[in-house]
């Protein structure tokens, strides 16, 4: 499961659907892959079709790509205008970048995310303070019910500690499963 930051990290070409897999960039350059839930396959792939609406609209307009690593756009300069780098969870208006003059796009802001979660959760009428980082508690905890070993939750977490996991998982006994699988689809 990725976290608020990981997830507004998120571009076009992180998630491969031919092996169901997303790759997660997380803290500290360490990067993980985490299975893509089948259930919600369909709305993944719509809004990589906005995105690419989006892409192609801001090419036509001449804008200056997204915002890149230095160290990535300085070894492929056209990246920031590639399909594949364009953010899951673009921000609407383009950025000017004072010192250049380039209009970027940025990921939306953590703050719309959250106020959009808002929402959502108070739509579902669930009588629980729901934040992003539920989220992570709940994967670990169906995965936890669902038979996975607690080293393969540490590694879907992207935790080098296996005591961060454990803290993820401390009311659910302990059973094991080998096959990966989204708990979504569980």
């Amino acid at each position: 499961m990725v976290c608020l930051f990981e997830c507004l990290q998120l571009r076009v070409g992180d998630f491969n659907f031919d092996s169901g897999k997303l790759l997660v960039h997380g803290k500290g350059k360490k990067d993980r892959t985490v299975p893509i839930p089948e259930s919600i396959i369909f709305e993944l792939k719509a809004q990589i079709v906005r995105v690419g609406k989006l892409h192609d609209r801001d090419l036509a307009e001449g804008y200056d790509g997204v915002f890149l690593d230095d160290a990535i756009e300085t070894k492929y300069p056209k990246a920031p205008k590639e399909y594949i780098h364009q953010w899951f969870f673009p921000q609407r208006p383009l950025t000017l970048v004072e010192e250049t003059g380039q209009y970027r796009r940025y990921h939306l802001h953590e703050s719309d995310f959250q106020r959009a979660l808002y929402k959502a959760v108070c739509a579902t009428k669930i009588p629980k303070r729901i934040k992003s980082h539920t989220f992570r508690h709940s994967f670990a905890t169906h995965l936890l019910q669902a038979g996975y070993d607690i080293r393969i939750i540490q590694t879907l977490l992207g935790h080098s500690s296996l005591k961060t996991t454990m803290i993820y998982t401390h009311c659910v006994p302990v059973r094991t499963v080998k096959e990966q699988k989204s708990p979504l689809d569980l």
